[in-house]
C-alpha cells in the first residue's frame, strides 16, 4: 500500500489517501514458459544467463498496468480530478 502521507504528498493530494500499487518480483528460470508473457529481450537474456552466469537472469516486471483517479490541489490551490495512467500493477511477466 502506498500511503501518500508516508512520502509527503498528503499536502497536495486530496484523495485518495493512498492506494494499492502492487508489484512484481522474482527472476526467470530457464527455459521460459509461455504463460510468463516474456519479452524477446527476456528470452535472450535468460538464454545468455544459462551459458554465462555473470549475465543476470531476466526478472519479473509489470506487463499490465491500470490507472487511478486522484483529486489534488494545483498550483492555484484549485481541486483537480485527474486520471493517472500506469499506477496499479494488474499483471506480471518476464522482462
Amino acid at each position: 500500500y502506498v500511503d501518500f502521507s508516508d512520502v509527503g504528498w498528503n499536502d497536495w493530494i486530496v484523495a485518495p489517501p493512498g492506494y494499492h500499487a502492487f508489484y512484481c518480483h522474482g527472476d526467470c528460470p530457464f527455459p521460459l514458459a509461455d504463460h510468463m508473457n516474456s519479452t524477446n529481450h527476456a528470452i535472450v537474456q535468460t538464454l545468455v544467463n544459462s551459458v554465462n552466469a555473470n549475465i543476470p537472469k531476466a526478472c519479473c516486471v509489470p506487463t499490465e498496468l491500470s490507472a487511478i483517479s486522484m483529486l489534488y490541489l494545483d498550483e492555484n490551490e484549485k481541486v483537480v480530478l485527474k486520471n493517472y495512467q500506469d499506477m496499479v500493477v494488474e499483471g506480471c511477466g518476464k522482462g
